[in-house]
């Protein structure tokens, strides 16, 4: 009787815990979504409900963050530098910042770049330069390779473009292949541990650079904090072997390529990912600057000068689009 009573204790108690850690991760999802707010439109395109802005007029330049990121990775400094010539429209990824998916299944790189690629479709986009920071360059290229007649030209910032078999250190416990079990621990372990490591993987991912003081707000950075996000970023970094078949490819694209690195780059190695591909790929241009991985915010102005002669590589046909009226 004493050891059933002990078992029984056991099991309310441990219910108690993942309850206490379920409600305190929606706590911080809530306060997250309060202290950055949706700030675009929202557009229902291929099972999926994107949140994006579209500001500026000219050439349309589509710009695709990385894992755990959102919009704001662009928008905290590097479109009010472009906005003057160029029509610059940033998209959350489905399943970061507000952006959802409206099915079940198909996360990997092919469904998110064919989710991207009904998106140029949806905003009438006449082959746009293509924008891809970290993940998001892999998801450009995925669709570059897939569907190249929606593409004027690959603007790849520290991307993600070669197979790899051991990633980064900081990102390795989202790595889950139970779908069931990345929910459990998006909903309850993932936030209260994130939280704790929080000022250790900043300073990874923005090292060398020293992390922005408002890039929780005003980089999105707080959105990171939600059991979505978490599920999101897990599922990704789970479903990342799609490149062993698009980088067979890369010698085939046919359209003006650009890769850039921050030569202290913590997350992704520059010689893999940047050098190699870049030779791989016909006309491709390499190119690195001092800095590390999350260069679209500690390096605005170099950024956005290269991505200006990156437009001017881009086919004539990519330059006529112009905002939707409302």
């Amino acid at each position: 009787m004493r050891t059933s009573t002990i078992v029984k204790g056991g099991v309310l108690a441990g219910a108690g815990v993942i309850a206490g850690l379920a409600a305190f991760s929606s706590l911080s999802a809530r306060s997250a979504e309060r202290r950055v707010p949706p700030e675009g439109r929202f557009l229902d395109v291929d099972g999926a409900r994107l949140h994006y802005i579209d500001i500026g007029s000219g050439p349309a330049i589509v710009m695709i963050h990385g894992l755990t990121g959102q919009l704001r990775n662009f928008t905290y400094a590097l479109t009010e530098l472009l906005v003057s010539d160029y029509r610059v429209i940033v998209v959350d990824r489905p399943g970061s910042g507000y952006s959802t998916y409206n099915r079940v299944g198909g996360r990997g790189l092919d469904a998110q770049a064919a989710i991207i690629g009904h998106f140029i479709k949806a905003l009438k986009l006449d082959r746009p330069l293509l924008v891809g920071h970290s993940l998001g360059g892999a998801i450009a290229l995925t669709l570059a390779t897939k569907r190249p007649e929606l593409v004027g030209g690959l603007a790849l910032i520290a991307p993600l473009t070669q197979p790899i078999s051991d990633p980064p250190k900081i990102f390795r416990p989202l790595i889950n292949p139970s779908p069931a079990r990345r929910a459990i621990i998006a909903r309850t372990l993932a936030i209260p541990l994130g939280k704790v490591k929080r000022k250790r993987t900043l300073a990874t991912v923005f090292g060398p650079d020293p992390v922005p003081d408002d890039f929780g707000a005003r980089g999105g950075g707080f959105l990171a904090s939600r059991p979505g996000a978490i599920y999101a970023a897990s599922t990704e970094l789970s479903n990342v072997s799609d490149l062993v078949e698009i980088a067979a490819l890369y010698r085939d694209l046919a359209l003006p390529v650009g890769i850039l690195f921050g030569r202290g780059d913590q997350i992704l190695d520059p010689e893999l990912h940047g050098a190699r591909t870049a030779a791989d790929i016909p006309g491709a241009q390499y190119e690195v600057i001092d800095g590390g991985h999350m260069i679209p915010l500690t390096a605005p102005n170099e950024i956005a000068s290269w991505l200006r002669r990156q437009a001017g590589r881009a086919p004539a046909t990519a330059v006529t689009s112009l905002p939707p009226r409302n």
